[in-house]
């Protein structure tokens, strides 16, 4: 059983998130999903998006390192999109993450500024012509951190593993979704 943070995309907190998170505890594990917006949700991701940069990248990892200092036991660190950079910033400064699964995104550690921990786990899972990944940052990222796994899924869907978003791609989410248990059940 794994302790997982589960951070969640620009959109907020929605109902596909949950779902996804829900399914992690129905397999046996512990999972937080903090509300980074208290609340609020949108329906446009450019909007999103907006709401995002107004605020600043910096303010989003601010308060996500303040919730991994929350949930010390913390095994593993997980995000959608936003929420990937979250878990990216997070995981590698917080004393027992043993994996960070990043879905829909993943930075280069030069562009992240961060040393990758020996020993930390790390899964990208992003669709081959997603327009929000810049693949060059995901394969960077992956190729810096020995044993990374990178995985891609057909299409072009950003957020094609939230069952309540348009995006949405039910083989590929299934694929993703066994790929992350698989290395969850391994920690």
């Amino acid at each position: 059983m794994a302790e997982v943070v589960l951070f969640h995309h620009a959109l907020g907190l929605t109902p596909g998130v949950a779902e996804f998170a829900q399914g992690w505890r129905d397999e046996g594990h512990v999972v937080h999903v903090p509300d980074l917006y208290e609340g609020r949700t949108f329906s446009d991701l450019d909007e999103a998006v907006e709401f995002v940069d107004a605020t600043g990248m910096e303010h989003w990892i601010a308060v996500a390192a303040a919730i991994g200092a929350e949930h010390p036991t913390t095994t593993a660190f997980a995000g959608f999109s936003l929420g990937s950079v979250c878990a990216q910033f997070v995981a590698p400064s917080a004393p027992g993450a043993r994996a960070a699964l990043l879905f829909h995104g993943g930075l280069s550690l030069a562009t992240m500024e961060l040393a990758w921990p020996e020993g930390l786990r790390l899964q990208v899972h992003v669709a081959e012509a997603d327009p929000w990944v810049e693949m060059d940052q995901a394969q960077s990222l992956v190729e810096s951190v020995d044993g990374a796994e990178l995985f891609l899924y057909p299409g072009s869907g950003h957020l094609f593993a939230d069952a309540s978003w348009g995006d949405y791609d039910e083989e590929s989410a299934r694929l993703l979704n066994e790929r992350a248990l698989a290395l969850l059940a391994s920690l």
